[in-house]
């Protein structure tokens, strides 16, 4: 289930997104500090184009879903979840699938776009197959820059059934 974000989730979701290897998955890599997330959660909330909510799993408060680039027709995505929880409670791969699903089914819900856009580092396989899973394309492969360095990027692009 996804949720709206509560001020007492910014700690937790801090924490969740300063994690080693979620850091080492994203496309800022550094530890960000509170000022920065604060600054960071602020720009959110004045940006018409931009959603940010937390995923419950099994109840608890377990990841964040994040969408920007919010248009009628599309909207580009990211995720992250509390690996070190999951991993204790020994449901890491639910919660993934659990997110996943939740995310894709709010965008074509909730948020009416028709297609949902992400990227993925080129070598971070599990993710890259948890969007095959889901059935998202792999539309492009391009070079960025990565906090200075260059990297490998999937772009990923799953469009809405119409039935």
């Amino acid at each position: 289930m996804l949720r709206s974000v509560r001020d007492d989730d910014l700690p937790a979701m801090r924490r969740w997104r300063n994690h080693p290897r979620v850091r080492a998955s994203s496309f800022t890599t550094h530890e960000i500090g509170e000022a920065e997330h604060a600054r960071w959660w602020a720009a959110v909330r004045a940006d018409a184009t931009r959603r940010v909510l937390i995923y419950d799993h099994e109840g608890a408060a377990a990841g964040v879903v994040a969408y920007s680039s919010l248009t009628r027709e599309s909207a580009t995505w990211g995720f992250y979840l509390d690996l070190d929880g999951l991993q204790r409670a020994g449901t890491l791969l639910r919660a993934w699938i659990g997110l996943e699903r939740a995310a894709i089914d709010h965008a074509f819900g909730a948020l009416g776009v028709s297609a949902l856009r992400g990227e993925v580092l080129a070598d971070n396989e599990p993710v890259r197959a948890l969007h095959r899973r889901f059935g998202f394309a792999e539309v492009a492969t391009y070079r960025r820059d990565v906090d200075g360095a260059p990297r490998d990027i999937v772009a990923v692009e799953l469009r809405k059934e119409l039935s």
